[in-house]
């Protein structure tokens, strides 16, 4: 496999290999294929995750146990609020 790689790409790797934690274009290549990796598995588990919340949710609106989205609005602007100012409860 032949890769072509934008100026930005290779003095990026380049300055990698010249600070000494990596050795060779492999080592950086594993080490970003493992990260990619990594990544999409969390985002993998997050949709897990997500979905039944998202779910549960629908369902709650669908019985009318909706919050109106001023109320939350208002309630998340406090929180902020709160948390910007230092105060905790």
């Amino acid at each position: 496999m032949n890769i072509t790689l934008k100026p930005e790409q290779q003095k990026l790797i380049q300055a990698r290999i010249e600070s000494g934690k990596y050795s060779t274009v492999e080592e950086i290549i594993t080490a970003a294929l493992q990260l990619l990796e990594e990544r999409d598995r969390k985002y993998e588990n997050w949709i897990a995750e997500t979905q039944p919340k998202v779910a549960m949710g629908i369902a709650e609106l669908e019985r009318g146990e909706g919050i109106d989205g001023e109320v939350v609005i208002a309630k998340l602007r406090e929180k902020f609020r709160q948390m910007r100012d230092g105060e905790t409860r």
